[in-house]
């Protein structure tokens, strides 16, 4: 029996029925392609590969790799034991003709190098022109060139995998001739590949001689050209200072309008959030906030995930003036629009506005060469959710109301600022090797048509349901009131280390449970005062949920007098289970909190002389 798609075959066949009373029973499998008429027939030889080997196999089934589409294949299955070399008899075989009809995936079109350093190349292609099924991903096969080229080959190469048309292939030797192949695959298989393409890396003396040149020619044109840039400076200074001045006051009046609207007033001396859309050119938003960075100044060193607008890579970034640190970059693919381009620099031009220790720090972007890169800071740990899905069950409660308190602090300086984020979750947190946790992921549309986490799509954009509002959901009224309730699921997510927010329902089933009152039950191990203030940051009403700044307060207090998270949910009973159970005053630590807030602070010593020194003890008072 067989299994074929367009480019492998699985080979199965029964053993002998006569084995000769012997074990060592192995099998040979010879391939031959044949043509349409009888007897037309030659060796494959080494155009297939088989999977383990053709030759010796111990187990009655072969995968076989690389088909010709359309075209016949004949496979010639032989059984043998320790003395079928010494039998006069002749060779039985069994036999069984394969036609290869269908259509294999289209070759990719002409393959480009974008750049090249001493130690890796930036490769970027044509899809195909007439793709029979949506490609899934490319294979790309290199080694090095030597003057047998072919034996090298069949002897040892490297491959890799690309989802986009382009690749940064890293550790590579300066200074010596690749050879590449490349080939897609759909849900057919792999189509062959493509003729061999041939790039040369660069040595390490030549990013210090191409700087050397390109400060030659800046130099010279910055002579020739100093004269007419102190006119036109003058002139614009002159003329356009009263038009900035008007657009910069319209701009204020309107920023000062939208904060009102979403209940957001900016303090004197706070530092504002400016939106790059309301940049009639987008790249001076870019470098208004970014600081431009020398392309010969990084060091990829390899690829670690893949995003909407190309590959993300770790590496290393030595600037003259600092020591070299490590940092993700991440790449916009080759062959790009420019609304891709500009959607891609947005981030860049929102981060670069931020300076805070539980926010992720841009180092820089690259924009006069290609490929276009986003340089920030490097998270050793990576997101948050796989991380606590990885360590499960490791840390202490305090570690992990420490990790919230990080989120809960870098959301403070967002709503301070007055930037919504809109998209809160422990997916979008990342964590550095001291467990320090950061905000990151800001104006990219990131949400991909098989993200499983995913969104729900309505007229305005897809919509991460089981982290987003209520009133989010169904008006688009995003605020730092709605980055609240996200911030709620982002606890509810930290304290179960990482599971799904409401597990398996359907988002349609989230946004019915929620409308009914449904909130997620605490997870096992969550101290009560932790659900409270998730309660709390779950309230229908948005005025009614707590401000980033109180949560920041409370997860201080909590920190400060662990003993307040010893009590568990499960060892409660009666607690509330919705947020229209929850009391509508501010959540509090302490008796003295609690009197402190309702004016008779006078009772302390009377409360805590008759033993009630803690508020589950107070609720637990009677009449008597």
């Amino acid at each position: 029996m067989f299994n074929i798609n367009e480019t492998s075959l699985f080979l199965e066949w029964s053993p002998p029925s006569d084995t000769g009373g012997r074990k060592d029973l192995t099998y040979n499998v010879v391939c031959k392609r044949c043509g349409p008429e009888p007897r037309q027939c030659e060796m494959c030889g080494s155009s297939l590969r088989f999977v383990p080997h053709h030759l010796g196999l111990t187990n009655a089934s072969v995968t076989v790799l690389d088909f010709i589409p359309q075209a016949n294949y004949t496979f010639e299955i032989e059984s043998l034991n320790g003395v079928s070399a010494f039998s006069s008899s002749p060779k039985s075989v069994a036999t069984v003709t394969i036609p290869i009809d269908q259509t294999g995936p289209s070759l990719i079109g002409v393959v480009r190098k974008d750049w090249a350093t001493h130690s890796s190349i930036a490769l970027s292609w044509q899809e195909p022109l007439q793709p029979t099924l949506a490609v899934l991903d490319y294979e790309i096969k290199y080694y090095e060139k030597v003057s047998n080229w072919q034996e090298h080959e069949q002897m040892s190469y490297s491959s890799t995998r690309s989802k986009v048309p382009s690749v940064i292939i890293t550790g590579l030797k300066p200074s010596t001739q690749y050879v590449f192949h490349i080939r897609s695959r759909t849900l057919t298989g792999y189509g062959s590949y493509s003729p061999k393409f041939e790039y040369e890396t660069g040595d390490e003396t030549s990013d210090i001689a191409a700087d050397q040149g390109q400060v030659l020619v800046i130099a010279t044109a910055a002579v020739g050209g100093f004269t007419l840039l102190v006119i036109l400076t003058l002139f614009f200074l002159i003329t356009g200072r009263c038009q900035w001045y008007i657009k910069a006051k319209m701009k204020s009046e309107e920023k000062k309008r939208s904060n009102l609207e979403n209940g957001h007033i900016p303090f004197p001396g706070v530092k504002t959030y400016v939106d790059p859309d309301t940049y009639e050119d987008p790249s001076q938003a870019v470098h208004d906030f970014a600081k431009e960075i020398d392309p010969s100044w990084i060091r990829i060193e390899r690829v670690i995930g893949a995003g909407e607008f190309g590959e993300v890579c770790s590496g290393r970034l030595r600037t003259p003036s600092k020591r070299e640190i490590p940092v993700a970059i991440k790449t916009l693919k080759g062959g790009y629009v420019d609304r891709q381009r500009r959607d891609f620099l947005r981030e860049a031009s929102i981060m670069g506005q931020f300076d805070h220790p539980n926010i992720i720090r841009l180092e820089g972007v690259v924009t006069k060469s290609r490929p276009v890169m986003i340089v920030v800071e490097y998270m050793e740990n990576g997101s948050l959710d796989s991380f606590l899905r990885k360590h499960d069950g490791h840390f202490t409660v305090i570690q992990l109301v420490g990790m919230l308190r990080g989120i809960g602090a870098g959301m403070k300086y967002l709503s301070d600022m007055g930037y919504v984020h809109r998209d809160l979750a422990a997916r979008n947190i990342l964590v550095n090797s001291n467990l320090m946790c950061k905000v990151s992921d800001f104006g990219l549309s990131r949400v991909l048509e098989d993200d499983p986490e995913a969104a729900y799509t309505t007229t305005g954009g897809k919509i991460p349901i089981r982290w987003t509002a209520p009133e989010a959901i169904a008006y688009r009224k995003f605020s730092s009131a709605s980055d609240v309730w996200s911030y709620g699921i982002v606890m509810w997510e930290v304290m179960s280390y990482g599971e799904r927010p409401y597990w398996e329902m359907s988002n349609q089933d989230v946004i019915l449970s929620i409308e009914e009152g449904y909130r997620l039950p605490a997870p096992m191990g969550c101290p009560v005062t932790l659900h409270q203030l998730m309660l709390h940051c779950w309230q229908k009403e948005r005025s009614h949920r707590p401000r980033f700044s109180e949560i920041v307060s409370f997860l201080d207090k909590l920190i400060r007098n662990p003993s307040s998270l010893q009590m568990l949910v499960e060892d409660v009973q009666g607690l509330p289970e919705s947020p229209t159970d929850v009391p509508e005053y501010p959540l509090f630590i302490s008796i003295s909190d609690w009197l402190d807030s309702i004016k008779m602070s006078q009772y302390k010593n009377n409360f805590i002389s008759a033993g009630f020194t803690t508020l589950e003890s107070v609720t637990r008072m009677s009449i008597e």
